[in-house]
């Protein structure tokens, strides 16, 4: 599979934009555990072009990370055309625009998802962002507003003819925001569209390796997105990886080099911001790892190691949990 002149092989696997989640440091162990193309946080075109620095900071990205793809947002096409050119300075390998963010405070300005009511002006953005830069332009969107305008397919065709060089789907519409299932017949039905021509990237709900195998077997998609899955759990990439190529299941990490992983995504993320904020970022891992799921008695613990403040306590905690609570073997 190919987004311009980037190859990506067979059974490609992408780190999904994730607002507070998809940082430096976690894009960068995602790609060393095999994630096939990360990318970025979304970025505020209103922000970036305002030159707002916790914006700018976003546009941060490192060779080792490569390929990577900066993804805008945003409802203004002068905004939007300006953001895609300061991006572009930074050299991303990829430009994506977000049409799929189904939070109030974007969609509920018209942005994200909230593009979905305004396909017109969707599309002008998206026509006015290809021309405007070199890179590959991609796009990220959900299958509709809500259960009864589920456009996806008739609109992936007008996105197409934009010039777009991929286009990613997330199985929900705006109105479902994160729950029930992600409906992947839509996707389906875009990747067989005999119009199509760029590759479809399927996103939602893939959470193990044997669901990875399964979309892409039974729908056809180029490539796989996996976004809530990673949280706390980088290595999800490995395994998924192991099993497409394979077939068979990777024997599990241990308890030791899981551990390790996520202290070293809190100290990265304390020297890339500061010990409070890189702190309160890395809460939002552990709170949800799969690795301490089912611990027994471990609610004390778990609020304990949720209201560390510094990277002392937090370690302590993080080490009883190790030595102590988990037991020394694979999980």
């Amino acid at each position: 599979m190919k987004i311009g002149n980037l190859d990506f092989g067979q059974y490609p696997l992408f780190l999904a934009p994730m607002e507070d989640v998809t940082d430096e440091s976690f894009r960068l162990m995602c790609k060393e555990f095999g994630a096939d193309m990360v990318y970025t946080e979304f970025v505020s075109s209103d922000a970036l072009v305002r030159n707002i620095n916790s914006t700018t900071r976003k546009l941060n990205i490192h060779d080792e990370e490569r390929p990577v793809a900066i993804q805008i947002y945003g409802r203004f096409v002068d905004a939007m055309v300006e953001a895609a050119r300061l991006c572009e300075a930074a050299h991303p390998d990829v430009l994506d625009i977000n049409f799929g963010c189904p939070v109030k405070k974007v969609a509920g300005k018209g942005a994200g998802a909230g593009m979905l009511r305004d396909i017109p002006l969707m599309l002008k953005i998206t026509r006015a962002v290809v021309d405007a830069v070199k890179i590959p332009v991609t796009v990220k969107t959900r299958l509709g507003w809500d259960q009864d305008s589920r456009i996806i397919v008739e609109l992936a065709e007008q996105l197409q003819d934009c010039g777009i060089a991929a286009l990613t789907i997330h199985g929900r519409t705006r109105s479902q925001m994160y729950t029930g299932e992600a409906d992947w017949t839509l996707i389906g039905e875009v990747k067989n569209n005999p119009r199509m021509h760029i590759p479809i990237i399927g996103n939602g709900d893939v959470t193990t390796p044997q669901i990875a195998k399964e979309k892409f077997d039974r729908y056809g998609v180029d490539a796989v997105m996996v976004g809530r899955a990673s949280f706390g759990c980088p290595w999800i990439f490995k395994e998924m990886k192991h099993y497409l190529l394979t077939g068979e299941l990777l024997p599990p990490l241990t308890i030791h080099e899981k551990m390790e992983a996520l202290r070293r995504q809190m100290l990265e993320s304390v020297a890339r911001l500061d010990e409070h904020r890189g702190i309160l970022h890395i809460r939002r891992h552990l709170a949800a790892t799969p690795l301490f799921k089912g611990i027994p008695n471990f609610r004390e613990t778990r609020i304990a190691m949720l209201q560390a403040d510094t990277v002392e306590s937090l370690t302590a905690i993080l080490d009883r949990i190790e030595y102590e609570i988990l037991p020394n073997q694979p999980v």
